[in-house]
């Protein structure tokens, strides 16, 4: 149960003094972590919870050294993870190369997460509308999904509401167009 071991296979006691000063044992980083050392690791054990298939990354969102949310990053809530192909992106070997056709990926970064995770404790408290005069793009839609977010209302027409309406489609979101013609 210890964290450290030392074994004595050194040749004289001038070798085993300088191992154990290499060993920092009394230091408070190591006794105690700093803060930063403490939520770092929690972001890293967070990390481990990612369903994407190209990356694993993990999150924390603190305030006041109190953890307001963690996030990991990969597909919405209620839509097929990543790593079961739910997002075509990522389990394409032809999209291999980091940082390209981020358009196309249906997956959530870890610190969206965290910051939707944070604001979805008051959003879906209850079920929510989002009304917005132009179809969301699916970026925000991906995030609609993530928050709670139950309905949604739009009246302008994007050139990705295929693409949103298959998504909400698949997160079981009520999604509609408005039809007023006094607006």
């Amino acid at each position: 149960m210890a964290d450290i071991v030392v074994y004595n296979d050194f040749v004289d006691v001038k070798s085993l003094y300088s191992h154990l000063e290499t060993l920092e044992i009394t230091s408070t980083e190591r006794i105690r972590p700093s803060w930063d050392t403490y939520f770092m690791k929690i972001a890293e054990i967070a990390s481990s919870r990612s369903n994407c298939m190209k990356r694993k990354v993990g999150c924390v969102l603190v305030q006041n050294n109190q953890i307001l949310a963690t996030g990991y990053n990969g597909t919405p809530y209620s839509l097929m993870n990543c790593n079961e192909g739910g997002c075509t992106r990522c389990n394409s070997s032809s999209t291999s190369s980091a940082g390209t056709n981020l358009d196309l990926c249906l997956c959530l970064h870890a610190e969206e997460n965290a910051i939707i995770q944070a604001g979805s404790k008051l959003i879906g408290a209850n079920p929510s509308t989002l009304y917005c005069n132009t179809c969301p793009c699916l970026g925000c839609a991906k995030k609609i999904v993530q928050s709670g977010i139950k309905r949604v209302v739009y009246d302008k027409h994007y050139s990705v509401d295929s693409h949103t309406a298959s998504l909400f489609n698949a997160a079981n979101i009520e999604f509609m167009k408005f039809e007023n013609l006094n607006l």
